[in-house]
């Protein structure tokens, strides 16, 4: 079953190779360039299949298949089976199948190949020139390419390099393409989860805001003003509803393959941000909205919009509320321009916690997203500033 799984294209193409490699070899040892070899002429063609049959299956266990191709081409050359003057060529079937070690193995295995292969070459090439060449008989005619062992040798050895060489840099490639994709899905992987992060954080982050401080009313006032409690309870029990609904909305929306334009889930927008101030004014925060639009903006930028004043308005009822703040949003073409400014807490009080944490740095990435510019600074006349700028094509893509 193995050896069918590997009859493919590769499988006939080294074949064909194969017997192209021994049809030459065959050749060689009937018609050498150099003295003949005592053995009997019809031997030629066996002694070249078998040389060459390592290289048609070098695919089915390649290392295996090396050690039969470099042994066969050791063995021909020390009994004299090979052509004086060409015995480089009864090792090119070594040298392909050196080429699929160096470039499916390791390194250590393809570097022991190499070896392996040269100096059993060199050592057979040596034998040969010192023991078989002279009880040959001289050849029946002047060659212009007369037995040398010192070239037989250096043509054996840089063709066995060259073969190791490429398969080496064919691993290395390929070992740095799966490096690249592994590195690319990892990468996925890990957008995707900063992605979920960001969203929960502004969809929970927002909504808890406003919970704490309508629990901290209701439980300051439950004695004196059981009205305002009531009020305030049902302020939680809506964002609590709202709340939940968002988060699955949240979660349908990252698990869809396709993206803000393509999917049927409702999505946040411009529209929404009113709802946001009214948010923020239940929670104490004298929330402005103004909204210049002179075009409509793209679903995906749209979200990012409403997301950034939701953190901002967020940042002001944690850190500075109640207080004042004014949130405006202008729309054109090109861009979309975010400002929100915040008076800062009342009476002079500092504010609970330097704006900085995960907020800030969710909404500087979704500003990053589309090219734009961020910033969030404290004013000098007290109170704190968040300002954005979203470049974008009408198609919803970054300029």
């Amino acid at each position: 079953m193995e050896w069918a799984r590997r009859i493919d294209g590769k499988g006939a193409a080294d074949a064909a190779v194969a017997v192209i490699v021994a049809l030459t070899v065959g050749y060689a040892i009937v018609d050498p360039p150099g003295p003949s070899s005592t053995w009997p002429a019809w031997s030629a063609w066996p002694v070249a299949a078998v040389v060459s049959l390592p290289a048609a299956v070098r695919r089915f266990r390649p290392r295996t298949m090396l050690a039969l191709a470099g042994a066969a081409g050791a063995a021909a050359t020390v009994t004299g089976a090979v052509a004086a003057g060409v015995i480089w060529l009864t090792f090119v079937p070594t040298v392909l199948v050196l080429y699929i070690v160096a470039a499916t193995a390791s390194a250590v295995w393809s570097v022991m190949g190499l070896a392996a292969c040269t100096l059993g070459a060199v050592a057979a090439i040596l034998i040969f020139y010192d023991q078989v060449l002279p009880g040959l008989p001289p050849a029946a005619a002047p060659t212009e390419m007369p037995p040398y062992w010192p070239v037989e040798i250096g043509a054996t050895c840089i063709l066995l390099t060259t073969a190791w060489a490429v398969g080496t840099v064919v691993r290395w490639k390929r070992d740095t393409t799966a490096r690249l994709v592994r590195h690319l899905a990892e990468a996925a992987v890990a957008d995707e989860r900063r992605r979920i992060a960001r969203e929960l954080h502004d969809v929970i982050g927002h909504s808890m805001s406003l919970i704490a401080v309508k629990a901290t009313v209701a439980n300051h006032v439950a004695d004196e003003r059981p009205q305002e409690v009531r009020a305030a309870l049902d302020v939680i029990e809506q964002t609590s509803r709202s709340t939940l609904a968002e988060i699955h909305r949240v979660l349908g929306l990252l698990r869809s393959d396709g993206d803000l334009q393509e999917t049927h889930v409702p999505v946040p927008g411009m529209a929404n941000l009113p709802e946001l101030t009214a948010h923020a004014r239940s929670a104490g925060v004298e929330a402005d909205l103004t909204v210049r639009a002179e075009a409509e903006l793209p679903p995906t930028v749209a979200v990012s919009v409403y997301r950034i004043v939701q953190q901002a308005l967020t940042n002001v009822i944690t850190h500075a509320g109640p207080t004042r703040c004014t949130v405006t949003v202008d729309v054109d073409e090109r861009a979309a321009v975010i400002e929100i400014v915040d008076d800062g807490p009342r009476h002079g009080r500092p504010p609970r916690t330097v704006p900085g944490g995960h907020g800030l740095i969710g909404m500087r990435e979704r500003v990053k997203l589309y090219g734009g510019t961020f910033s969030a600074e404290f004013r000098p006349e007290g109170g704190f500033r968040v300002a954005a700028r979203l470049p974008y094509n009408p198609n919803g893509t970054t300029t």
